[in-house]
């Protein structure tokens, strides 16, 4: 059985869940331990732990998740009801692929149970099979990024931590539909990269376009299957990273917003945290953003996906290309349709709505046709 695969958790983490009060995190998850697996029926996230970074580099030191999930659970949770499992860790295979095939199961089986893993790696290689694990639902992906690198490698490369967007790309079967990079810096990229991101009609946003308004990756998560987060997107002075020093990068407060948006997005239904140091204070953050998603979760609306389009107001721009939107009259939030071409090879087999923002709809107004709205189109047809 593919949870076969998961190890219980260390005694050390139980015997501090033991001396938490009942009102601390830990004390409303249930835990896999040597005498007891958790109960999956009733449970909407499962937390597990892979031990493997082999993909990246130079790994210097073994995956602990130890002092991460000390954070975690000693915090207090907000008014939620969500039912939460840790699974414990899958460790580190013969080779790289045995552990991706361990992941891939576990992680398959999960979404299947509607149950949202959080992984906590490892190398962001790991984000190979969380996507692989997609496989067997038979449906196009949507992979969101945080990350201030592309992460392109050459085709004859294994899966890496800086590689693994290629293997995604070109390897079968092809469920990608869209990539978007959320935070990359120019810098960390060749310009064939940034030019490649364009042809293939992906959304890539600089970190200086998101941390001057937040709000502009809202929408790009709201569209999202998966997200995968490389803490090295954290700047230094905000992630306690000094082993490998970022000078520029997210902020704490901007990491854990855009987590937020993650888990409050009725799609996406796995995240991956991924490249952490170990450090003592790094566990802090990352335990907070493990907070932030489960929070943002606890507030979905459930608008995703559409049933009856009563409770949205419709509005038609007639421009050379006729452009509708929706607006939720639940939550004031906006999409605008993607129109199903009868005679194109379209990969959507019918009209859909792409996530935007009230900003894109004012710039429709103004004749501006919003480059996510054109970009989408286009894949969908190729």
């Amino acid at each position: 059985m593919e949870f076969d695969f998961l190890r219980p958790l260390d005694t050390e983490v139980l015997a501090l869940v033991d001396d938490l009060s009942s009102q601390h995190l830990g004390s409303k998850v249930v835990f896999h331990t040597t005498k007891d697996f958790p109960d999956l029926e009733k449970i909407k996230i499962a937390i597990v732990g892979v031990l493997d970074n082999r993909g990246e580099s130079n790994p210097a030191l073994e995956v602990d998740l130890t002092q991460i999930r000390k954070e975690l659970y000693s915090l207090f949770p907000g008014n939620w009801d969500t039912s939460i499992a840790d699974l414990g860790n899958i460790l580190p295979g013969n080779s790289i692929s045995d552990t991706h095939f361990a992941l891939k199961k576990v992680v398959s089986s999960l979404i299947k149970k509607k149950i949202i893993p959080i992984v906590i790696g490892g190398s962001q290689d790991l984000t190979y099979p969380l996507y692989r694990a997609y496989d067997d639902l038979e449906q196009m992906v949507n992979l969101v990024s945080i990350d201030s690198k592309f992460d392109f490698g050459k085709e004859s490369d294994a899966v890496s931590a800086s590689s693994y967007l290629t293997k995604i790309i070109i390897d079968e079967p092809n469920n990608l539909f869209n990539y978007a990079n959320v935070g990359y810096q120019t810098y960390y990229n060749s310009q064939e990269e940034i030019d490649l991101i364009d042809k293939l009609f992906f959304e890539a946003y600089r970190l200086g376009e998101i941390s001057n308004s937040i709000a502009l990756a809202e929408p790009v998560f709201r569209d999202a299957d998966m997200v995968s987060l490389d803490l090295t997107s954290v700047k230094s002075s905000d992630s306690g990273n000094f082993d490998y020093f970022i000078p520029n990068g997210f902020s704490g407060k901007e990491i854990c917003a855009l987590s937020r948006y993650a888990g409050i997005s009725d799609k996406v239904s796995l995240l991956g945290v991924f490249n952490h140091n170990n450090s003592a204070q790094e566990s802090v953050l990352i335990a907070q953003i493990i907070w932030y998603f489960i929070e943002g979760y606890h507030y979905r609306s459930n608008e995703y996906p559409f049933g009856s389009r009563e409770n949205y107001i419709k509005y038609i721009i007639p421009l050379e290309e006729e452009l509708v939107f929706y607006k939720s009259n639940k939550t004031d939030r906006w999409w605008i349709e993607i129109p199903f071409i009868s005679n194109a090879n379209n990969k959507l087999k019918k009209s859909t709505l792409l996530p935007c923002s009230y900003e894109e709809y004012l710039g429709a107004c103004n004749h501006e046709i919003p480059e996510r709205w054109w970009k989408a189109q286009r894949k969908n047809i190729l």
